[in-house]
């Protein structure tokens, strides 16, 4: 008999919406044409295309004209830094991000600094916030683009990527912003945002794995990574793949039809969970703003017992309960110590300690009622370190 699993891991990725998982099945099914192709199946599945990309650029604030379909969120924000460093190079050499961004961005920043491209990574406080003004003292005359996330995966802090945003925009400096963890989540409005360029995906809303997108401003240059057929007008060769960018924006449409009584609810459930801790765990301190966070995230250690959080994990994992000890990404860096929770002010032994639970659309009041008993259960195996 499969055991019951209990997924609070949804900050990593979550399950496919059968309503999500019907769309791409008609769509891979009945309209299996290239949308490049002249004829009638191919003009079906350009139509297709374009009516996705139109649906999508709606829920942002973009034109259509606006949305570049690519195969991930990683693969959108290499393009975002990399694109934007290449075609403007001419303008400057420098790049600002944040020192907890997504090892996607940061290892992107990295590979620009071999490539004569200088960057700043800009310190965050306590709860992980940036300093505008530091931000706006490390702008230069040499300053190309500023790449803050909107809301950090592994703490759930939200930035004030609206203020960010016109400070870029008084200073003539793109902006670009990683929302796969916000869209669908809060509101995103890239005017008000200021955005010059924006990054979502699918498999964080109950969407398809292998499916993200990015908005570019009208006017911005960027220089294309992959260089082929020409697809989305020349920023993004490959054949679209049309039964994933579907159920992106179907899983987009599903999160966003219900997403005031949905954030109402995530609410309760993480309210539930961070009060309950408090109550039962001695020691347990939260990791990241309990005031401008994400809904469905909660960050904790525990203190004396940070170098039992795999082993936690591991005990929770055998009870059929999915959390994780960071972000999925950063999975196989050998155990060192999360560079978010470093960059908060957490020692190394602390930075190894943090236990994050993700709640989804399909995380109920009974399994996180569930959750806390195991939790509770399992915390009394640890041995603490003094």
């Amino acid at each position: 008999m499969t055991k019951p699993i209990i997924y609070l891991d949804n900050a990593a990725t979550t399950c496919i919406d059968p309503a999500v998982a019907e769309t791409m099945l008609i769509a891979g099914r009945d309209v299996y044409g290239n949308a490049s192709s002249l004829h009638s199946l191919g003009t079906a599945a350009h139509e297709m295309l374009e009516q996705a990309r139109v649906e999508l650029a709606g829920q942002i604030g973009a034109k259509p004209e606006e949305i570049f379909f690519t195969a991930s969120g990683t693969e959108a924000n290499n393009l975002a830094l990399k694109g934007i460093a290449f075609a403007n190079a001419h303008r400057g050499k420098h790049i600002i991000v944040s020192s907890i961004e997504h090892d996607c961005i940061l290892r992107a920043a990295g590979w620009l600094e071999t490539q004569g491209f200088s960057v700043t990574y800009l310190a965050v406080d306590g709860q992980g916030f940036i300093d505008l003004q530091a931000l706006e003292k490390a702008i230069t005359s040499q300053t190309i683009l500023v790449s803050v996330m909107h809301a950090n995966n592994e703490i759930g802090t939200i930035e004030p990527v609206g203020e960010i945003g016109r400070l870029c925009s008084e200073r003539d400096v793109y902006f670009h912003s990683d929302a796969c963890q916000t869209f669908g989540k809060v509101p995103i409005n890239v005017d008000a945002m200021h955005a010059s360029l924006l990054t979502v995906n699918a498999h964080k809303l109950h969407g398809p794995k292998g499916v993200g997108a990015l908005y570019i401003r009208s006017g911005v240059a960027v220089e294309p990574l992959l260089h082929g057929g020409g697809q989305e007008k020349g920023i993004r060769s490959s054949t679209e793949n049309l039964p994933g960018i579907m159920g992106f924006v179907k899983a987009a449409k599903t999160a966003l039809k219900d997403v005031g009584p949905e954030t109402g609810r995530i609410n309760g459930l993480q309210e539930r969970i961070i009060s309950s801790i408090r109550q039962h765990i001695p020691g347990v301190y939260f990791n990241g703003s309990l005031g401008k966070r994400l809904p469905h995230n909660i960050n904790f250690c525990i203190e004396g017992l940070e170098g039992e959080g795999i082993r936690l994990q591991l005990l929770l994992d055998d009870a059929g309960v999915c959390v994780s000890t960071g972000s999925a990404c950063s999975s196989n860096d050998g155990g060192n110590p999360s560079h978010v929770l470093r960059a908060i002010g957490l020692d190394p032994f602390q930075a190894r300690g943090g236990i994050r639970i993700s709640l989804g659309r399909f995380t109920t009041q009974s399994e996180v009622d569930r959750f806390l008993e195991i939790l509770f259960e399992k915390i009394k195996l640890l041995n603490p370190i003094f």
